[in-house]
């Protein structure tokens, strides 16, 4: 039967969800509050969760030396390995319960959290090992679209005009140029795994698809809008609002990929332009007052509605084939 929010609240309210108070993040970060849906939902279907993490701003600010903000097991690893990590504690534990040493009625659930940086970039080959070979665990990213653990460098998930340290906005160059690496079809492209994108907006769609992975049988990864609201620049009570402004602008739909199989799984019936996220953050203040604004602008717009057409064709495409 599939959680429902009130069951989520109970698990929340009477249990602790493995992330306690006390961590540094920044009011209104994005990452604690998709790493506790995450945790929440898996102790809501009876599983353990073992979290390995990726350097970053959620390791670093979690676990600072004596103190640590984790009550599960918890290991923290450097920012490229947490995939390696993770596929080495899930075969360890089917190892050491096939040896009869771990009780085979309690359930885990394995996962590795990363940002951007240890996922797009630094991370992608050991994430890329891991899933080939099989291993059942989920990938977590908190998606914050920069380096921000070492302030704000351009990172493969920038988009296109936002400032950054490594690449500013001035006379020359608008920001970053490219456009934003498509992880999540880099992870599908691996054929027998669960990818999905995800946002701490639509809780109940992050809740169900966790639960799909945790069902699932093999690896899965789940790609999470998480604002930074201290490079963004926009208020720490905005962050849930942002996540919901980039799906209905379609700057990040919402859809899974089980198998080669396509499904979005949020559809609005109206589409505001892209433009109204972009205005809404700091980040892009100095592009918006260059004279070729309207152009940047217009080649995110197109983009945005290239991607979205892209997925309702291979949603039509897949949709009547098995999933292998």
């Amino acid at each position: 039967m599939p959680l429902t929010m009130k069951k989520l609240a109970e698990v929340f309210t009477n249990k602790e969800t493995g992330l306690t108070q006390g961590h540094r993040m920044c009011p209104g970060c994005g990452a604690p509050i998709t790493v506790k849906i995450a945790l929440m939902t898996a102790k809501a279907l009876g599983y353990e969760p073992v979290i390995g993490f990726a350097t970053g701003c959620m390791e670093v600010s979690s676990t600072i030396y004596p103190y640590t903000s984790w009550s599960v097991p918890y290991i923290h690893n450097a920012f490229e390995n947490v995939a390696a990590t993770m596929s080495g504690v899930e075969t360890a534990y089917r190892a050491l319960k096939k040896m009869g040493k771990l009780s085979s009625d309690k359930k885990y659930a394995f996962f590795a959290f990363g940002g951007d940086g240890g996922t797009y970039d630094i991370g992608l080959q050991s994430l890329s090992g891991a899933i080939e070979r099989g291993h059942k665990f989920i990938y977590i990213l908190y998606d914050n679209e920069g380096y921000m653990n070492t302030g704000n460098q351009r990172s493969g998930s920038t988009p296109p005009g936002a400032e950054t340290t490594t690449a500013p906005v001035g006379k020359k160059i608008p920001g970053k140029m490219q456009l934003k690496k498509n992880i999540v079809e880099i992870v599908a492209g691996h054929e027998y795994v669960y990818a999905a994108t995800a946002t701490i907006g639509e809780p109940m769609d992050l809740t169900n698809k966790i639960e799909k992975a945790l069902a699932f049988e093999g690896p899965s990864f789940i790609a999470t809008l998480s604002p930074c609201v201290r490079y963004w620049r926009v208020p720490e009570d905005q962050t849930i609002d942002i996540t919901k402004l980039a799906i209905q602008t379609k700057y990040w739909p919402l859809y899974e990929v089980e198998r080669g199989v396509y499904r979005v799984t949020r559809k609005p019936s109206t589409f505001k332009p892209v433009s109204e996220f972009i205005k809404s953050q700091e980040r892009f203040r100095l592009v918006l007052q260059r004279p070729d604004a309207e152009e940047i602008i217009n080649e995110i717009q197109q983009y945005v509605d290239r991607r979205w057409e892209r997925l309702l064709a291979l949603e039509q495409a897949t949709k009547d084939k098995p999933i292998r």
